[in-house]
């Protein structure tokens, strides 16, 4: 089976791209929030449980620069792994397919 880096950087707050990502999701992808998806790991919210129950075989990453942008570098849950850009290209790299959730 192959595998897919699902890349999401909408707000889940204005649309259902997240929930639809998250159903979608096999045991070997992974999903990187970019942009305004990382709203999604804003404490006590739906997203942020919906996020923490995956299973641990699916990679959950964020995109540094924009948890910055945020305020959000200290509320990161440690299931998230944070990565920087060159990390963000590696990650295409190593997948067989990328979806960007546009």
């Amino acid at each position: 089976m192959s595998t897919t880096l699902h890349i999401l950087s909408h707000s889940p707050f204005s649309d259902l791209r997240l929930s639809s990502c998250l159903r979608v999701l096999n045991a070997d992808d992974a999903l990187l929030l970019c942009g305004d998806a990382v709203l999604a790991l804003q404490a006590d919210t739906a997203h942020s449980a919906a996020l923490e129950l995956m299973p641990d075989s699916i990679g959950l990453f964020v995109l540094a620069e924009d948890l910055a942008a945020r305020s959000f570098i200290d509320t990161v849950p440690a299931r998230i792994r944070i990565v920087d850009y060159q990390a963000f290209v590696d990650l295409t790299l190593a997948f067989d397919k990328v979806n960007s959730w546009t």
